[in-house]
């Protein structure tokens, strides 16, 4: 059975659909554009450097052999020098080698102590105790020991005589020489070619330095300065060789 529909509300009838139809059509032209809103690119994210800190390692270029700046956007900023709270019983001018925690403290009066970063020696070349800085050097020269030849040829051999001073020089621009009972002990506190080396474990007993630290630690301290060498691992006496020497410098 085929029911009529009366013409009056078939027409109102198409008029709402094609009122309904525009309605819908700039929603459906959207979806067309884009279903989503549009997402916002994010900036890779800088690490922001203390001013205080890139002044503080930034170049030298009054220094005899020019020298530039520490790149420091990689360092862990415990290993940056600054001055803290320190408790000890060595008296003010005494240095304190934390070579457990890679820190190097110079005492100072009221319970005070400028820490710096430094890296120290491979386990069983470095060494403990108690010493004075017996020489001061800026931009020193350095003579790898018989034993080192004899261990890297290729590396050291060259250098039997001696490296100039300069960049490359692995003292870098400043060394103490720390004595003990009147005799070089063979170690160093000193500058470095490998400022990534800073906070590890990798030289060969020596205690190194940024540069710029150890030129700020050689103006604050004069020859005879107490320096204690704090180790609580398992040591080993310094090795020796067929020569007689201690295998131990840099």
């Amino acid at each position: 059975m085929i029911f009529a529909v009366p013409l009056s509300l078939a027409a109102r009838l198409l008029v709402s659909v094609k009122r309904f139809s525009v309605l819908l059509l700039p929603l459906a032209l959207a979806a067309c554009v884009s279903s989503q809103p549009p997402v916002a690119v994010q900036q890779a994210s800088v690490p922001m450097i203390n001013p205080q800190y890139l002044a503080m390692y930034g170049e030298k270029p009054d220094e005899p052999y020019p020298l530039p700046a520490t790149d420091i956007s990689d360092v862990d900023t415990r290993y940056l020098r600054r001055e803290v709270a320190y408790e000890t019983r060595e008296a003010p001018g005494t240095i304190v080698v934390d070579t457990d925690n890679r820190y190097l403290y110079l005492v100072r009066e009221n319970g005070r102590a400028i820490r710096y970063g430094i890296g120290v020696g491979k386990q069983g070349m470095s060494w403990r105790g108690r010493a004075t800085v017996g020489r001061k050097a800026a931009w020193p020269r350095w003579t790898p020991t018989k034993a080192m030849i004899a261990r890297e040829p290729e590396r050291n051999a060259q250098w039997a005589g001696g490296m100039a001073p300069g960049l490359e020089n692995p003292l870098g621009p400043r060394a103490l020489y720390l004595y003990k009972d009147g005799r070089d002990t063979m170690y160093r506190i000193h500058g470095t070619t490998e400022p990534w080396s800073i906070g590890q474990s990798v030289s060969s007993g020596c205690i190194r330095m940024f540069n710029q630290d150890i030129i700020d630690l050689h103006s604050r301290v004069p020859t005879g300065t107490t320096v204690v060498v704090l180790n609580r691992g398992p040591l080993l006496p310094p090795e020796e060789d067929e020569f007689g020497e201690v295998a131990s410098l840099y």
